[in-house]
């Protein structure tokens, strides 16, 4: 007896590849939430320097380099060569996906990545919230590893224009396709969906630094479980040719 995938329950192919595309955008935008969080927390608590955002931290290098007034150089290193680090890792792990919606080596990246935003959750708990500066150097490191596995995997998806811990690319398609019109419906309410998601995480990030700073880190920490978990229980198995379904 075959085991059936709960979107085979939908009417048709058509509906069921409808609802995970809606599941995987609602991924998307939950990861960019965490991502925009992160970097807000990053800027304000640690050093005035980002962990996923790196054309700010080129920016700040290059000021640095000017003698102008920036981030010390040990923070915008650790975070540029940790998200390197990440991106390597991810890419790794996902060059051997299969095709699909959201393959699940995709699902195994950002699991990995949760080991380092789990290490710095226990770091800053074990800091109060109030890390020094060669502590704020390591969580910089670690989120900056995390983001780097996340954007990585999600290029995996192949998703125009969606990268989830930076909005340039977002901001151009989203306006090229409003002045020719030439994108769906849907991909103008992604576009538009990213970017919201970004301000909500950045606006999210800072209020809880503000208002509960030691709680802050359980924020993307949380979101970035949940998209795993969620990812884990709705693609299972969806990208599998139909004669791999389980038999029993």
């Amino acid at each position: 007896m075959s085991i059936a995938h709960p979107t085979q329950f939908v009417r048709g192919a058509w509906g069921a590849e409808a609802i995970n595309v809606k599941i995987r955008d609602l991924l998307l935008g939950a990861l960019t939430v965490s991502s925009g969080a992160i970097d807000a927390i990053s800027f304000l608590a640690l050093g005035k320097v980002f962990s996923a955002f790196m054309t700010g931290n080129i920016a700040f290098l290059a000021l640095r380099l000017a003698g102008a007034s920036s981030p010390g150089a040990v923070a915008i290193f650790s975070s540029m060569l940790s998200f390197g680090v990440g991106v390597y890792v991810s890419t790794r792990i996902v060059n051997k996906s299969r095709d699909g919606l959201w393959p699940e080596r995709v699902t195994l990246a950002l699991g990995v990545s949760l080991i380092a935003h789990a290490a710095f959750v226990a770091i800053w708990f074990a800091s109060s919230g109030h890390p020094s500066g060669n502590v704020a150097h390591v969580l910089l490191g670690l989120w900056a590893l995390a983001m780097g596995i996340q954007s990585a995997a999600v290029r995996t998806l192949h998703v125009e224009g969606i990268f989830t811990t930076a909005a340039t690319a977002t901001v151009i398609l989203f306006v090229s396709d409003i002045s020719h019109w030439s994108a769906t419906v849907a991909e103008r309410r992604r576009f538009a969906s990213i970017l919201i998601s970004l301000f909500i995480g950045a606006t999210l990030g800072s209020l809880l630094l503000v208002r509960a700073p030691i709680y802050a880190p359980i924020l993307p920490f949380a979101l970035t479980a949940a998209v795993v978990a969620t990812a884990k229980i709705t693609f299972a198995g969806a990208n599998r040719p139909p004669g791999e379904n389980l038999q029993g």
